[in-house]
């Protein structure tokens, strides 16, 4: 049965996103919005053109156990699934299985995407699996701190197994149909960790823009930041980066001096920044914008690189010498607001906190809750400014961050570093014991500081890494357009190339 348009456009608005703040969450709901008037209209084009019928398209669920990795609990919970049934070449074409990340999937999920295309090239089976606790895939009282134990990427990972013997009992499938599994962002790091710890069930996986490497203090990503923005290829400069900096210093100095009344009717915030954790709130609303833009470049982002770098090394105004950035960041700001549709600026630390506190199961669709949880138990991912590369404000430190842990869900901060080392060893980090997985990494991109960037020549089966110049995140999972940069379409390609060679690998196998 088929979701309506509506439902479609909420599902697609909110997959993929780690939070950093929450005008970060609403860049990256644009994004999903863009692209899914893309995908729409590619899916409409394609069945004009007589292909990608959505009436193929089903979907369903599946009671999977809450806990995988204790027999004496029987609870389960439902998880949801897609099947495409369009291309697959029966009985033994290959299956390309899409695993969701930190949000609900969608039946575009099989109907458009790079993935797919593959798909039909190569008459493979098209499913795509929920992430447990996110979208449909939880139970009522999920959202619950003390129910938030089960959320784990090992017990996702484990969903997957259970789900592909599902799907292989229900199309009667073999060893004769090989599996690839493609994945973006986290659920890309989910990708390769699946090709790692149960390498008979996929043979060969694509992971892009993923993160495989927990880090608690990710001050490199505003590194990378800030180098984007200095990348005259994508439309920056050294002196983009420079007046971006002397912009924030500019605020922070105004908020030191006592003008958080200036501040907050200068950049239009929701309400006045008087104390100290309401400030920490803007100056992550601030830099959100500029992070968000570098993450989705060219991607369906409200501004780009080149936009914002225009704006905020705009000679041609005249402003007073010693508030010139900080007046053109206010313009920045505006244009942000008024491209967005945004009445105000978030500045509330009090309304994060209820934020991350909702445990209505309506707010399991936007999946802040969770993942914030994931990054106090597994990851970390917080995205701080202590480092001297950093654009942006010093007010952007790790303790404010990870104060939210123990706030919100009572982990302590001090657990966090031995959670962090957990994962790493379990994984691998950024050195995963993983062979016949492609990562795809665009070279803007700030997930690329926790990803594989280089081959281990060692390996018989080696992984293989794309690095895309002048390209964002998860980009390569888009279906191809005119307007891609050389070096997308090039990667893309590349890509074909190696799933090709993997089903080809697969097939001379079982005939040997």
């Amino acid at each position: 049965m088929l979701m309506s348009p509506i439902r479609c456009i909420i599902l697609l608005l909110l997959v993929n996103f780690v939070y950093s703040g929450r005008v970060l969450r609403k860049i990256k709901e644009h994004v999903r919005k863009i692209q899914y008037e893309k995908a729409k209209k590619n899916v409409l084009m394609s069945a004009v053109n007589g292909h990608k019928p959505m009436s193929e398209v089903r979907d369903g669920k599946i009671h999977q156990p809450l806990d995988h990795f204790d027999s004496q609990n029987d609870e389960t919970f439902p998880q949801r699934f897609f099947v495409n049934e369009a291309y697959w070449e029966r009985p033994h074409g290959p299956v390309f299985l899409f695993i969701g990340g930190e949000g609900p999937i969608s039946e575009f999920n099989v109907l458009a995407g790079h993935h797919v295309d593959m798909a039909e090239e190569h008459g493979a089976l098209l499913v795509a699996l929920e992430h447990r606790f996110y979208g449909e895939s939880i139970n009522k009282d999920g959202l619950e701190t003390e129910n938030l134990g089960d959320l784990s990427s090992q017990q996702a990972l484990a969903d997957v197994a259970e789900f592909h013997q599902y799907i292989s009992d229900r199309f009667d499938l073999s060893d004769k149909n090989t599996w690839i599994s493609f994945g973006g962002s986290y659920a890309g790091a989910l990708s390769a960790w699946l090709r790692g710890k149960f390498p008979h069930l996929v043979y060969g996986a694509v992971a892009s823009s993923a993160p495989v490497k927990a880090k608690l203090d990710f001050s490199t990503f505003n590194k990378v930041v800030g180098l984007s923005l200095a990348d005259e290829d994508v439309g920056g400069s050294d002196k983009c980066v420079g007046d971006i900096w002397e912009a924030f210093a500019a605020v922070e100095a105004a908020l030191f001096a006592g003008n958080a009344t200036e501040v907050g009717k200068d950049f239009g915030c929701c309400e006045i920044p008087e104390d100290l954790e309401d400030q920490i709130e803007v100056m992550q609303s601030l830099a959100d914008i500029v992070m968000g833009t570098v993450e989705y470049n060219e991607e369906g982002g409200i501004l780009t690189i080149e936009e914002i770098c225009k704006i905020m090394t705009n000679e041609t105004e005249t402003y007073d010498s010693e508030t010139e950035a900080y007046d053109r960041l206010i313009k920045l700001v505006q244009i942000y607001r008024a491209t967005g549709e945004e009445p105000c600026l978030d500045a509330s630390h009090k309304q994060t906190i209820q934020d991350l506190s909702d445990t209505n199961l309506d707010s399991a669709y936007n999946g802040e809750r969770q993942w914030y949880y994931q990054t106090c138990t597994e990851f970390g991912f917080f995205q701080t400014c202590e480092d001297a590369s950093c654009p942006f404000s010093r007010m952007l430190t790790l303790q404010a961050q990870t104060d939210l842990c123990p706030e919100v869900f009572n982990i302590p901060q001090h657990s966090l570093p031995g959670h962090i080392a957990f994962t790493n060893k379990y994984y691998g980090g950024d050195h995963p014991d993983t062979d016949r997985v492609l990562y795809v990494n665009g070279d803007i991109d700030p997930w690329r500081e926790l990803s594989v960037l280089e081959e281990d020549l060692d390996k018989e089966d080696k992984d293989m890494t794309i690095l895309i110049k002048g390209t964002a995140h998860c980009a390569d999972m888009n279906p191809g357009g005119a307007a891609d940069r050389p070096a997308l379409k090039q990667a893309r390609k590349a890509i074909e190339r190696k799933v090709a060679k993997w089903l080809k690998e697969a097939a001379w196998k079982l005939v040997g």
